[in-house]
Order: C-alpha cells, then structure tokens, then sequence
C-alpha cells in the first residue's frame, strides 16, 4: 500500500511540474540565465554611459571647431549679410551645429528663398542658398519687389540693379488689408508680364508698366510711352493683335500714342492714334 501511494505522488508531482516549468528546467539553469541578462543589462547602461562620455568629449574636441561658413548660389545677398544673420560662427564645434536653426535665421534676410546646410570636413558648413527672382516692380506708396510668385519681399533700393516692368494701379492699404483680392490680380499682371518677354515682344517695344484699374488693363511701351489699352478679357489673343500692329507700325517708321484693343462691341478690332509732331504738340499745350 505504501509503495503504491509514493508511486501516485510521484506522478501526480510530475504533472504539476510539466504545466509549470516547460520541461522542468533545473533551477539552477534559471538562474544562470537570469544572471546573464543582468549581465547584458549592465553592459548596455555602462556603454551607454560610455557613448554619452564619447560625444560629450567630440562636443569639446577643438579638432572639431568651425574653421569656415561658406556659401554658393549668392547674387543679390552678400556673405557678410548672411553671416551677421547666422547663429553660429566660425570656432563653434561642428558637432553642436543645429542646421535647422542656420536655415531659419538666413531665411529672414529678404533675397533669400531657400537654404541646404551641410557640414564638411576639415570641420566647415557649406551653405547653398536659392535667392528669389525679382518679376517686377510694383508700386505700393513706394516702389516694391515682387518674385515669380506674386510674393512682395523687399523695397527696391537704388543697389538693386534691376531694370524691371512695374505694377502700378493696387493701392497698399488693399494689398495689407485684402491680400486674398489683390495677389490674384498682381499674378495677372506677372504672367502677362512673362507672356510679353517669352513672345519676344521686348524686341519691339520693352513693356515699360501694368496699369491695373476696373474697366481692366492698360499697358505702357518702350521710351515712347505708347499707351495700350487692352480692356478686359482674352488677353492672350489682343496681345497676339497687338504684337502684329506693332510690327506694321516699326515697319512704316511710325509710332503710335494710343493703341485701343479695348472696343466691347468690336473685340477683334484695333484703333491707332499716331504719334505725330500736330498730336505732340497739342499735348504739349495741355
């Protein structure tokens, strides 16, 4: 009886052992791998503690302090300009450089349009820089740079050197007050601006100014000043009319005052007031 109850014991523990322990891994094994990951675990604090030690002493190595800021792509900005506005400076640890801080202060100067930040070595930034474009000139209680976008970046300064179309006709109390109205219509303004110059129309009379009003566009060629009102609507087409009277006239030798593409009634018409000695005097006279 006895030898039979030790037998039922026995595997009734066997059992309890197999749900428990997964094969009934001996304790010790238990413990040697336990030890084994406390021993992985403190070889990683104590590396990463070793690293921190490492980058901390790169953030100090002179060997990696600043030698130069160099930039490209510059036209209208200068690289003392761009330096007086950038947060770091030459001797700083090229380690601690934060680009994105470098592209945020140089995009405040007002020709810049975009920037790339790359760090070189022996231990420098390289700068490329994308100035904006200057479209035209547009006036606005005073004369003003627009880019290709329709965007107004600066006030035009007699060192800008740009011989440029200008916009006259938006007033700035508009242009502060209802940007969403007026951008459309100084992008009007920029693409027919673009149309005149990719035409080849500059050949025959250099677009001078974009007289914006309600009743639509006017436009003002070359020295002579001709006036050109083109109304409202298709545009395109009463350029294209406007380029072949153009050419008639310069091969008549003639010049005209006024040319009207404007007539509602008659849209495909064109009327020419020359400029002859008896109409320049009369305006004289005015």
């Amino acid at each position: 009886m006895g030898g039979v109850g030790w037998c039922v014991a026995r595997g009734q523990n066997r059992r309890r052992v197999d749900r428990e322990g997964g094969g009934g891994e001996p304790r010790g094994g238990r413990l040697r791998r336990l030890g084994l990951a406390v021993a992985l675990a403190g070889l990683a604090v104590a590396s990463g503690f070793g690293v921190a030690k490492a980058l901390g002493a790169l953030a100090r190595s002179p060997a990696l302090a600043l030698r130069a800021v160099r930039f490209s792509g510059l036209e209208h900005a200068t690289a003392d300009e761009l330096l007086a506005l950038c947060p770091v400076k030459p001797g700083q640890n090229l380690f601690t450089v934060d680009a994105g801080q470098v592209e945020a202060a140089l995009l405040r100067h007002p020709w810049v349009r975009a920037v790339e930040v790359h760090r070189r070595w022996p231990p420098a930034l390289e700068v490329k820089v994308r100035e904006r474009k200057a479209a035209a000139l547009v006036e606005l209680s005073g004369l003003y740079l627009v880019d290709e976008e329709a965007k107004v970046f600066k006030r035009a300064e007699v060192g800008d050197g740009l011989d440029l179309p200008v916009v006259t006709g938006l007033s700035r109390g508009d242009y502060l007050q209802r940007p969403g109205e007026v951008e459309p219509l100084l992008s009007g303004a920029l693409a027919l601006a673009r149309s005149w110059r990719q035409d080849g129309s500059d050949a025959l009379a250099p677009l001078a100014e974009i007289h914006l009003d309600p009743d639509g566009t006017t436009l003002y060629l070359g020295a002579e000043g001709t006036e050109v009102r083109l109304g409202a609507g298709d545009l395109s087409q009463k350029l294209g009319r406007l380029e072949r009277v153009l050419s008639a006239l310069r091969a008549d030798g003639k010049v005209a005052r006024v040319l009207h593409l404007d007539n509602r009634l008659h849209p495909s018409s064109v009327a020419v007031e020359l400029a002859t000695p008896e109409t320049l005097a009369v305006e004289g006279e005015r």
